[in-house]
């Protein structure tokens, strides 16, 4: 594998990248358009394990969660038992709440229903943005909204089938996370580059 260079501090990125945890995720994942169904479902339990917390919380603990959580199989986690849950909620490496826990265990059920019915997670939450990144030109990071009407759509409807810690804010994150939004403001060097990255349909388009 070739190694890679450290980013430069030439480099102009959004204002919250400011470790090199963050650095990395930014660079390489956050905006990035995604569509494999196990990863979205490892974002949607970490962005609701973030609830309260800041992102930079759970990149630390990231790593320890999918060990904990057999890489965020949601078939795995949809079969945790009691003694299953008990273990997790012991572990000091992940977010140890009761509820948040749960929720994980109970939404990988509900994701697998939802592949059932759309084919897959990827096919049902892409058309929220109709299968295609929306591209956003936010200068300053003041202007990049919390919620929009459409992660209020997709938390309407996760709510109506079920799914917990899927507010509308933690559900934009979530956009932001997969790339269903281009947030990048339009100075960060990945803005361009996400960008070009609209003309590649979903799956689900």
């Amino acid at each position: 594998m070739t190694s890679r260079k450290p980013p430069t501090d030439t480099m102009r990125r959004c204002h919250w990248a400011g470790n090199a945890l963050l650095i990395q995720y930014h660079d390489e994942e956050w905006g990035t358009p995604l569509h494999d169904d196990q990863r979205l479902f490892e974002f949607l339990i970490l962005e609701g394990a973030q609830a309260g917390l800041s992102w930079d919380t759970i990149l630390k603990k990231r790593e320890n969660y999918r060990v904990a959580f057999d890489n965020f199989d949601p078939v795995v986690v949809s079969g945790y038992a009691r003694k299953k849950i008990r273990e997790l909620l012991a572990n000091p490496g992940i977010i140890r709440n009761r509820l948040k826990v749960d929720s994980a265990v109970r939404n990988a059920r509900l994701f697998l229903q939802v592949q059932r019915e759309f084919g897959s997670f990827d096919g049902y939450i892409w058309q929220f943005v109709k299968g295609r990144p929306r591209q956003n030109s936010w200068r300053v990071s003041m202007e990049v909204p919390a919620q929009t009407p459409e992660s209020d759509a997709m938390s309407k409807d996760l709510k109506r089938r079920g799914f917990n810690f899927v507010g509308s804010t933690i559900c934009y994150a979530f956009m932001q996370a997969v790339g269903m939004v281009n947030d990048h403001l339009v100075g960060c060097f990945r803005h361009a580059k996400i960008k070009q990255l609209a003309n590649s349909p979903s799956r689900a388009s």
